[in-house]
């Protein structure tokens, strides 16, 4: 296993795989410390995640450092991601035990209330986007649920698996209770056969996820996934455009557009297309790639020059089938994954772009006729991760985002992004199952009903 500098190719690093018998003693090891870690309290659970948010802090820039030579992100973005990691193991050490307290249920019963019990050892599979995130909102509140959990990460950030692991020692977690497993994904299959492993969680593509969720689902065994999105982003004819558009731009140009939740349709009403239209390929062309360490640039490389070079042939085949390209759509004649921010329309209900997800600096710009024919183009798709609504009539949007949007998170006049305080996940074929907040804590306990006569 290698890491490898999609800037210019280099390796990194060459990393040992580990054996069937070493995982498998990684996996038993797990469950030991588990049955210890489950009879502590959530007191001393929580000082060691608020050790572990500090020690985030104290190592943020090595880390952002890693990002950036693992898988291009920019140095500043690698920065925030950590801060919050950190964020989020203060805000689960805050507030777990209260999510898990007892509920007392009137019945006629003498005593009868409902218990949240940890159920052993979590398989976490997470991708490479945000190699740190994804891991620490799903671990956070596992851990304060008096879960144990193993990680296969993406097999090109294997220096950001081991990391972890390296952070959750050093800020003193009981030895065995977090364990990287340097696989592939040929692998992960045997993982989820183990007896000791009690539940799957994945963030990554809806192929990947189906392959997982049925795997587990024939053991039954609990999963929760996040997968693909193609998030739509609609302008009314009343949006704040100027402010609409640099929301829209930042958007799909995070973590150089490599995010599930990135904005990538944008459905604009026609009585205000040309104005967004002009103002969001200056603003896309404005916006510099280059070497991520370098602070000042917005989007690095992609993260492999195959992810690179299949985001190129999708656009390709877009253009083929009649999509326009407004901006972008070449590879650039240097070293290095990079790939240019992209704008496509002219995009017809049968021209390759229409379903496709695509995860990189391009977007696909729609002009409609209004709001209905906007939320009818932004419901039509498969995924349904995210979406945003830009309106000056607040209640306008609140309407729409609420009952009209098909997504598990809707926004008004603002990017789509998680939080640990807002539950996070997707409907359709961007998965099933909740992230985050008390809801993301509820996903991986047993919720056990006592009954006192």
């Amino acid at each position: 296993m290698q890491s490898i500098n999609p800037l210019n190719s280099e390796i990194i690093k060459t990393f040992t795989t580990h054996t069937a018998v070493e995982v498998a003693t990684k996996i038993t090891s797990g469950d030991e410390a588990f049955n210890r870690w489950k009879t502590t309290s959530f007191e001393h659970r929580s000082a060691l995640l608020l050790k572990l948010a500090d020690v985030l802090r104290s190592r943020k820039d090595e880390l952002a450092e890693l990002m950036a030579l693992e898988m291009g992100k920019p140095y500043n973005q690698g920065l925030a991601e950590i801060e919050k990691c950190a964020f989020c193991s203060e805000y689960y050490a805050q507030h777990a035990a209260d999510y898990l307290k007892k509920q007392l249920i009137e019945t006629e019963a003498q005593k009868s209330f409902v218990s949240f019990q940890p159920l052993g050892v979590i398989l976490a599979i997470m991708p490479w986007n945000f190699p740190f995130w994804q891991v620490f909102r799903f671990l956070c509140p596992a851990l304060m649920a008096g879960n144990a959990a193993v990680l296969k990460h993406a097999s090109n950030v294997p220096g950001c698996a081991l990391a972890i692991e390296s952070i959750m020692n050093e800020a003193g977690f009981p030895q065995g209770l977090f364990h990287t497993l340097l696989i592939g994904a040929k692998e992960v299959d045997h993982v989820i056969e183990h007896p000791k492993i009690k539940a799957v969680t994945l963030t990554g593509s809806t192929e990947a996820g189906k392959k997982v969720a049925a795997k587990a689902g024939s053991l039954i065994k609990k999963t929760v996934l996040e997968l693909g999105g193609s998030d739509a982003y609609i302008i009314l004819d009343d949006a704040d455009i100027d402010k609409a558009v640099e929301i829209c731009v930042n958007s799909r140009l995070i973590n150089s557009g490599q995010s599930c939740i990135a904005a990538k349709r944008f459905i604009v009403v026609k009585e205000v297309a040309e104005e967004f239209t002009a103002k969001f390929i200056n603003l896309m062309a404005a916006k510099s790639f280059g070497d991520p360490l370098q602070k000042e640039i917005a989007i690095g490389p992609l993260a492999r020059i195959d992810l690179r070079d299949q985001l190129h042939d999708q656009v390709q085949k877009s253009i083929a089938d009649g999509a326009e390209c407004l901006l972008g759509g070449y590879i650039p004649q240097i070293p290095g994954a990079f790939y240019p921010p992209t704008i496509l329309t002219n995009i017809k209900p049968d021209n390759f772009a229409y379903k496709e997800e695509f995860f990189g600096p391009v977007a696909l710009l729609f002009s409609v006729e209004n709001e209905e024919d906007a939320i009818r183009v932004a419901n039509d798709t498969s995924f349904g991760l995210g979406s945003a609504v830009f309106t000056k009539d607040v209640a306008r949007g609140e309407s729409i985002a609420e009952t009209r949007l098909q997504a598990g998170s809707c926004f008004v006049n603002a990017l789509v992004k998680s939080d640990p305080r807002l539950p996070f996940g997707g409907i359709k074929e961007s998965g099933f199952g909740r992230e985050l907040s008390l809801f993301g804590i509820h996903e991986f306990v047993n919720i056990k009903t006592v009954f006192i006569a």
